[in-house]
């Protein structure tokens, strides 16, 4: 296991180390935010001026190792549009985003999963089949989509649930959260729901497959000859055989969404990092896409480490073979 461990560190080093060169380089190829930072009519004394001050004045490979010793002090720079370190920038917005794919992704595993493993254990109920038809529906329709029908619906119409923002929020642990006081909750409800539409779905048909697989195999065939109850079979082989895919998806689904709610973020004026590199993208704040997306490779590699980690959990063969 340590062996393992140091390997997959090693490998992740290694891929930050590439994927910095190569967000760093892409970023930088992208407009001059000279042109978004200062007006067109400033004399060129003052561009050259603003130009030095950024250090956009050197080589491009000397910027690069100039940012990467400083990410090394854990420094990416200051926001060229709000005047403010980065990190710290993303850290302000990095709660609210939490939340919401936290909210999302667990809320899809906790109905999508026992919902799946249902309809692969009576595939031919009607309960069963409207499961899929609804998990059809959720790949089939739009986010940006099922967003505005979910404003649409419970805003506008009903007035049951407010449109956008986070509304109010309590501290915790010195962080700010929307779960914590009713307001919040009531602004959390829909773009976590339309957040989760899509997992919901991925989650079910997953759960679903593996299930009618294990159910035809000599596993359960030998333990309901043994006369072991449904529910445990359901709990002890069923649940437990499929968990490597789901825990597989789970990781995956919840990088995806964390890095990457950009959209709902914008529909829902929801203040997360999604919404801040929608902004920055707009005004070429090089620094903060940059971060972001470097942001957005850690997540994953991490997710992936520990989704590793789960299969040795999990998985007894994993263990036997590195011994």
């Amino acid at each position: 296991m340590l062996t393992h461990i140091i390997e997959r560190v090693l490998q992740a080093l290694a891929v930050m180390l590439v994927m910095s060169a190569l967000v760093f380089v892409g970023v930088y190829a992208i407009g001059n935010p000279i042109d978004v930072l200062i007006g067109p009519d400033v004399s060129q004394d003052i561009r050259l001026d603003t130009i030095a001050r950024y250090g956009l004045d050197k080589p491009l490979w000397e910027q690069y190792f100039t940012f990467l010793g400083r990410v090394l002090h854990g420094d990416f720079g200051r926001s060229f549009v709000f005047g403010m370190p980065v990190l710290e920038l993303i850290l302000s917005r990095l709660p609210a985003t939490l939340e919401l794919t936290l909210a999302a992704v667990f809320g899809a595993a906790l109905i999508g999963i026992p919902a799946g493993i249902y309809a692969g254990y009576r595939p031919d109920s009607p309960l069963s089949k409207l499961i899929m038809a609804l998990s059809i529906l959720g790949f089939s329709v739009p986010t940006f989509w099922i967003g505005l029908v979910l404003i649409m619906t419970f805003a506008v119409e009903l007035q049951w649930l407010p449109a956008g923002g986070r509304g109010e929020t309590a501290s915790l642990f010195g962080v700010e959260w929307s779960f914590l006081t009713l307001d919040g909750l009531s602004h959390l409800l829909l773009p976590a729901l339309n957040l989760a539409f899509f997992k919901l779905a991925l989650m079910t048909r997953l759960a679903r497959a593996g299930t009618r697989e294990i159910m035809l195999t000599d596993t359960v065939k030998f333990a309901r000859a043994a006369g072991i109850a449904e529910g445990v079979i359901l709990r002890r082989h069923v649940l437990r055989l499929i968990s490597i895919p789901l825990v597989t998806v789970f990781g995956l689904e919840f990088a995806s969404t964390l890095a990457f709610a950009v959209v709902t973020e914008t529909i829902f004026s929801w203040p997360g990092i999604g919404k801040l590199i929608i902004d920055s993208i707009q005004s070429l704040d090089r620094p903060v896409m940059v971060a972001y997306l470097m942001l957005v490779a850690f997540v994953f590699i991490m997710i992936n480490f520990l989704v590793d980690l789960t299969y040795f959990a999990l998985d007894p063969r994993l263990r036997k073979g590195r011994a």
